[in-house]
């Protein structure tokens, strides 16, 4: 079992894998993926019960669905550093005919991935199917989600929410990304979510919140989670992070959303970031 300063260790590398996967092809989704390394590390070194002997059906182990698929740096960092394919394959990210698409895709049959995500607002509806099956054949493991809180703004996510509570899916774990932010600017601007909390509650979930920066946090607050599951109303987590976090530069900034850094933003990323666990 790590403890709290390794697993910030391995966050830390995950950052830095980042950073070099998006300047690498100079494309992709740097913000949020910095910003949901300390969840996404919490969950697959910590949290889940998983098996990198990765096969579609994921019977008896946890199953985790990324909905914000355009985070997918993050994703592929965390499932390499814990033994699904090579390390050495983040350098092929976004390349052509590589398994490392910008979005995760199931036709290049990467280990770990299980659906193609990014079209925003069908991940939840996904990962409930999933969370059904595991009730009707009596497996008690948890399905996790992550969405992005600019993903809100689509219908299909509240369809999926009221379904999940009207049907006692009390089996999944949902987080929603909370850094105030979209492509076009903050969410405020483009299209203002109101009071989120009020609104899951409304819809049936049982609500938590948490700081998705604070390892200490992430990990007690997703150990609570998973008591109130069983319960008969699906779980939510309202999780607060800063897009770019680790970058000083990069946070705070919707601009970051989908930029690559230049190679002396690079050299200024790594600077900040420790190298744990060896680059790729």
């Amino acid at each position: 079992m790590p403890t709290i300063s390794e697993l910030e260790k391995t966050a830390s590398q995950v950052r830095r894998d980042i950073v070099r996967m998006v300047h690498g092809c100079q494309s992709g989704h740097p913000g949020g993926s910095l910003g949901c390394a300390d969840f996404i590390t919490a969950l697959y070194f910590e949290v889940m019960k998983h098996n990198t002997n990765f096969n579609m059906d994921g019977t008896n182990e946890d199953l985790f669905f990324l909905s914000n698929g355009h985070i997918s740096p993050v994703w592929y960092s965390v499932l390499a550093r814990s033994g699904y394919f090579p390390v050495a394959e983040l350098a092929s990210f976004r390349k052509l005919d590589t398994r490392l698409q910008g979005h995760p895709t199931t036709a290049e049959h990467l280990p770990g991935i299980r659906i193609a995500s990014g079209s925003l607002g069908q991940g939840l509806s996904v990962a409930l199917g999933a969370a059904q099956v595991k009730k009707l054949n009596n497996d008690p493991c948890i399905v996790y989600t992550l969405h992005g809180d600019g993903e809100l703004q689509e219908g299909q996510i509240w369809e999926a929410a009221m379904y999940a509570a009207h049907n006692k899916i009390d089996n999944i774990i949902s987080t929603v990304d909370l850094n105030g932010q979209q492509i076009d600017g903050s969410t405020d601007q483009v299209l203002s979510l109101g009071d989120i909390k009020g609104k899951w509650l409304s819809f049936g979930w049982d609500v938590l919140e948490m700081d998705g920066n604070n390892m200490q946090n992430v990990i007690e607050t997703l150990g609570i989670a998973k008591t109130h599951t069983g319960k008969g109303k699906p779980v939510l987590i309202l999780m607060k992070t800063e897009m770019g976090a680790g970058v000083d530069f990069m946070m705070g900034s919707h601009k970051w959303h989908g930029v690559a850094p230049n190679n002396e933003q690079l050299a200024a990323a790594l600077a900040q970031l420790e190298e744990t666990l060896t680059d790729y």
